[in-house]
């Protein structure tokens, strides 16, 4: 209730149900960030100014640049690094996973070890398979990707600059800037 209150009162962050939110001593918030209820930031998080975080957000050893949202319902585990104005919506999962200036993870999807450039797009019920078995792998997502709905990136791939998918695709090998893949296997 301390560290809420000091928030509030010092931080000029606003929580719009202290009851339901719980955030640790360690995580940093800046001014004008609004944190809906049912959320939880634990770690040493970083959130910037003018954020929107919940309802019902889960964020752990994340940072999110300045005017970005989360959630609802999303969870940002450790290693995840949000630029400045990203949208990452309802449901959605990311781990050990950088997302570029301006680029948007609307709902349903799971990124893991992926790195998306600036202005990209994920289309809802996307998955970065990063592990193999044995070891895990990094995705990469160009700047300006347009990643169309429910598609499978097995990593180590690579979608290059512009590249767009088509709905469903599983994809293994990389796409160079601009290439288009809309069948399934891509």
């Amino acid at each position: 209730a301390r560290i809420l209150e000091h928030l509030m009162r010092e931080g000029g962050v606003t929580i719009t149900d202290p009851s339901s939110t719980f955030i640790d001593a360690t995580v940093t918030i800046g001014q004008d960030t609004t944190i809906e209820p049912f959320t939880v930031i634990k770690g040493n998080t970083e959130i910037g100014q003018e954020c929107r975080i919940g309802p019902h957000v889960y964020i752990e050893d994340a940072k999110i640049g300045d005017r970005s949202d989360c959630g609802p319902f999303a969870k940002l585990r450790p290693g995840t690094q949000i630029a400045e104005d990203v949208h990452i919506g309802s449901f959605a999962e990311l781990v050990r996973t950088k997302v570029g200036r301006g680029s948007a993870v609307p709902h349903v999807s799971y990124l893991g070890d992926t790195d998306l450039g600036e202005d990209a797009n994920i289309g809802a019920g996307t998955i970065t398979a990063n592990f193999d078995g044995t070891k895990k792998s990094r995705t990469v997502i160009g700047e300006g990707a347009f990643v169309r709905g429910d598609p499978m990136l097995v990593a180590p791939v690579r979608l290059g600059k512009g590249t767009r998918t088509g709905a469903g695709p599983v994809r293994t090998k990389e796409g160079p800037d601009g290439a288009t893949a809309d069948d399934a296997p891509a």
